[in-house]
C-alpha cells in the first residue's frame, strides 16, 4: 500500500507539471516567435552584407592574372574633326602651302600650330587627356572627299623583343613624326603604309587601293618608326630621328625604344578602286603625321601599366 501512494503522487506531480507546461500564456508564444523571426532576418541581413562585400571586393580588385590579355597596347579614338591645306611639321607657318590633309584628335591644329597652341586646344580623342594632333592625305572617290568612320590610333610594343619592350620609353611631348611616302612614285617608294578590306580577309592587302566587296570598307593601316635618337623632337626630313626597328632592337644611332604607333582608319567606300585618289596621289602615298600632346604623366602612366607590362589596356589606361 505504501509503495502504491508513492507512485500515484508521483503520477500527480508529473501530469500537474505538464498541465502547468501547457497552460503558458499566450503573449510568451508569440515573443519566443518574435525573437526567432529577429534571429534569422538578422541571419539573412549578414548573408546579405557579406555577399555585397565580397561583389564589391570582386570589382575593386586587380584582374586576375588569367583575364589579362598578354599584349603591349593602349590606345586612343580620335574622330575626324576638321579639313585644311595645312601641315604645321613640313610647312609650318605656311597656311595653304600643302595638299589637303584631314585631321584627327586636336581640333585646333593648323598651319602655325606648335606645341603651346595645342596644349591650349581642344579633342575629339577618347581619352581627353589626349591633345595630340594627327592627319593624313584627304582621300576622294571621284571629286567627293570621303573622311574615315574609324579612326583608332594604337600605341604598341610590337615589332621588338620582349626585353626591349620592358625598356619603352615615353613619347617626350612635342615630338614629331612622318611616316609614310606622300612623293612616292610606285609601290616599291613605300613599304609601310597598306590598303585592305574590314571583314573581307579574302582580300590581300596592297599598298595600293584593293577592291572592296559591297558591305565592307576600305581600311589603311600606317605603323610610324619606334625607335628615337634621344635628342630631337624633329629633324630637317622630319623622318631621320626616328627609325624602324632591326632584328627586334632598335639600331645603335637610334636607341631609345619608344611606343609603335599604329594609325588605322576605315573608310566607308568600297568597289573600283579606280575611283579613289589621295590628296597626295595614288594609295601608295598614303603617309601620316603626328605631333605628341599628351600630358606626360598621362602617356608615363600607360607606357609603365599597358607597354612595359605587356597588357592590354583601353583607351583609359587600364587592362
Amino acid at each position: 500500500m505504501l509503495f502504491r501512494h508513492r507512485r500515484d503522487r508521483h503520477r500527480h506531480r508529473h501530469r500537474h507539471r505538464h498541465r502547468h507546461q501547457r497552460s503558458l500564456p499566450p503573449w510568451r508564444y508569440r515573443i519566443a516567435g518574435l525573437a526567432a523571426a529577429a534571429l534569422a532576418l538578422s541571419l539573412l541581413q549578414a548573408n546579405a552584407g557579406n555577399a555585397a562585400a565580397e561583389r564589391a571586393a570582386a570589382e575593386t580588385a586587380p584582374k586576375a592574372a588569367a583575364d589579362v590579355v598578354r599584349v603591349a597596347e593602349f590606345l586612343a579614338e580620335c574622330p575626324y574633326t576638321h579639313r585644311a591645306p595645312d601641315d604645321p611639321i613640313v610647312f609650318p607657318g605656311l597656311p595653304g602651302a600643302s595638299h589637303m590633309h584631314s585631321f584627327f584628335g586636336n581640333d585646333t591644329t593648323h598651319a602655325g600650330s606648335d606645341l603651346a597652341s595645342l596644349e591650349r586646344g581642344r579633342t575629339s580623342c577618347a581619352p581627353e587627356t589626349d591633345l595630340s594632333s594627327y592627319w593624313v592625305p584627304t582621300l576622294y572617290d571621284g571629286d567627293k572627299e570621303v573622311e574615315p568612320t574609324g579612326t583608332t590610333f594604337y600605341y604598341l610594343g610590337e615589332g621588338v623583343s620582349d626585353d626591349v619592350i620592358r625598356r619603352i620609353e615615353p613619347f617626350p611631348k612635342g615630338l614629331r613624326i612622318v611616316a609614310g611616302n606622300a612623293k612616292a612614285t610606285g609601290p616599291q617608294d613605300n613599304t609601310i603604309a597598306r590598303w585592305s578590306c574590314l571583314h573581307a580577309g579574302e582580300v590581300n592587302p596592297s599598298q595600293n587601293f584593293v577592291n572592296c566587296p559591297p558591305g565592307t570598307m576600305m581600311e589603311s593601316y600606317l605603323d610610324f618608326p619606334q625607335c628615337w635618337n634621344g635628342t630631337d623632337l624633329d629633324s630637317a626630313d622630319h623622318k631621320s630621328h626616328m627609325a624602324y626597328p632591326v632584328a627586334g632592337g632598335c639600331p645603335s644611332t637610334h636607341p631609345v625604344p619608344v611606343p609603335k604607333l599604329r594609325q588605322v582608319l576605315r573608310y566607308p567606300v568600297n568597289g573600283d578602286p579606280a575611283r579613289f585618289r589621295l590628296a597626295s596621289g595614288p594609295g601608295y602615298t598614303m603617309h601620316g603625321d603626328f605631333f605628341n600632346v599628351w600630358p606626360k604623366e598621362e602617356m608615363a602612366q600607360r607606357v609603365r601599366d599597358c607597354i612595359n607590362a605587356i597588357v592590354k589596356c583601353g583607351f583609359d589606361g587600364r587592362p
